[in-house]
């Protein structure tokens, strides 16, 4: 059985095409990356404004992680 086909607390990423651990893991994307795009992919079936709201903290983070003035 594939891992991607139980989920724990839920079936909202289970009803996805591609389901967003899938493809973070396939891209081999960094942690802050992966959440926003998790947070993206389920706010229409879980967490509404709040996921959006936490995505949004997620690409703050690689904007201030990445893209800082004070990076060398």
């Amino acid at each position: 059985m594939s891992v991607y086909k139980k989920q724990v607390g839920g079936n909202h990423y289970k009803k996805m095409v591609i389901q967003p651990a899938k493809f973070i893991n396939a891209n081999k994307l960094l942690y802050a990356e992966g959440a926003a795009i998790k947070y993206i992919c389920r706010h229409g079936s879980k967490g509404g404004l709040q996921d959006i709201e936490k995505a949004i903290q997620y690409l703050q983070m690689i904007k201030a992680r990445d893209y800082s003035k004070k990076k060398k």
